[in-house]
Order: structure tokens, then sequence, then C-alpha cells
């Protein structure tokens, strides 16, 4: 830890910086100015029948979600065709680590006494792709703050860059742009509620995960616990 610690302390200063500069300024200062002309921008865009219109409402349905998860997996996949036994073995626990770290730092997370509606519930007069559409699609989360699948997303572009490599977070980062670049046309999500709320959490959070001791000695508890038979 002794020789990430000057980068620890630069990745809250970074993440504390991100997060104070949006929740301290009376209703948001500049923050709140970039989210609605992100809003508008893209709302604008909404008409019956357009082809926006649909391209926005078929990715935000919930099979879509799926499709970003096997993104995920056809990365990590890659990565894990590529090892030995051992590696592979390793590649589990990692996994199994990611998992037990995203949820925890998603709970934390929804301890910041911040709650807010989407901007297609907090704007008048707006687009809804939902009432264009025959078919359901999400366009409104009632409390958006911060952005769930956004944190997850970047709970899993910063373990690909601890353990496979700044290739495999390059592409990472493709796949967080491409599955959450939707809910924001859409309006589900405030730009602030990724690039604020998840993007501050997945700072300070996975720094003492990841530039610590502690991941490894997670995947190291797993790798113990469960037999090598168990895992192939």
């Amino acid at each position: 830890m002794g020789k990430n610690l000057g980068k620890i302390i630069f990745l809250n200063a970074v993440g504390l910086t991100i997060f104070f500069s949006w929740y301290l300024p009376a209703e948001h200062g500049f923050w709140f100015t970039l989210d609605k002309s992100i809003f508008y921008y893209f709302n604008e865009q909404l008409q019956p029948e357009s082809s926006f219109t649909y391209f926005v409402g078929l990715t935000n349905v919930r099979h879509f979600d799926i499709i970003s998860l096997m993104a995920m997996l056809a990365l990590y996949g890659y990565y894990y065709s590529k090892q030995d036994h051992l590696g592979k073995r390793k590649m589990w626990f990692i996994g199994v680590t990611m998992l037990f770290f995203a949820v925890i730092l998603n709970q934390l997370g929804h301890l910041i006494p911040v709650q807010r509606c989407s901007p297609t519930g907090f704007f008048e007069n707006i687009h809804r792709v939902s009432k264009m559409l025959v078919f359901k699609t999400k366009d409104y989360s009632g409390d958006s703050f911060p952005g769930d699948h956004g944190l997850m997303l970047m709970i899993y572009a910063g373990f690909m860059l601890r353990y496979f490599g700044k290739k495999a977070f390059a592409v990472s980062c493709i796949i967080l742009i491409i599955f959450m670049l939707p809910r924001i046309m859409a309006g589900a999500h405030w730009f602030t509620d990724i690039a604020v709320g998840s993007l501050s959490i997945s700072l300070v959070g996975l720094s003492w995960v990841l530039l610590t001791p502690v991941s490894d000695k997670c995947i190291d508890f797993f790798n113990k616990i469960f037999p090598d038979k168990a895992v192939k």
C-alpha cells in the first residue's frame, strides 16, 4: 500500500472534489447548466416516428442490459481463454471479488444524502420516449443518483485495468460509454448521475480496494475456501 498511497490520496481528492463541486453549490452550480443542456439536446430530437426515438427506446428496454452483460462477459472471456488452469481459477475469484465489492460500493453510494428523480420527472413539457412507442422502455427513475448501472460498469473497468492492463481498460471504457449513453439520451439519468455520482464513488472506493492488498487478499481468501476441483 505504501507505494500507492500517493495515488490513493490523489484519486480520493479528485473524487471528493468532483462530488462537492456538484453537491455544495446552490442548485449544483455549473453542473446543472451542463445537465440541462445535455438533456435538452437529446430530448429535442425525440420526435414521434423518428428513427432516433426508436433507437433510444430499444436501447432502454430491460433486455438491452443483457447485451451489456454479454459484452462484459465477452471481454472477460477473451482474457479467460488465454489463461492456464491456475490463471482461469484466479479469474473466477477475481470475478467473485468484483461482484462482492460492486454490491458494497453500490450500497454505500445510496447512503449519500441525495435523492432526485431523473430529468424527465424534473422538467415540464418535454418529450417522453415511453409515450411515443408501443413497447415498454425506461425513461424515468424516481431515484437516479448515483447511476447504478454506470457504477457497475466503472467498477468492472477498474478491475479490468488492475488485473488485465490498459487495453482491457480501454475496451471497458468503450463498453461503459456505449451502454450508459442511451440512459442519458432517454432522460432516465442526468449526465451528473454518472459523471459525478458513479465516478466519484468509483474513484474513492476502488482506490482503497485495488491499490491496496484488499482485492488480492479477497481473491486469495476465495481461492482457499473453494477446493480446486470446484473451479475448472
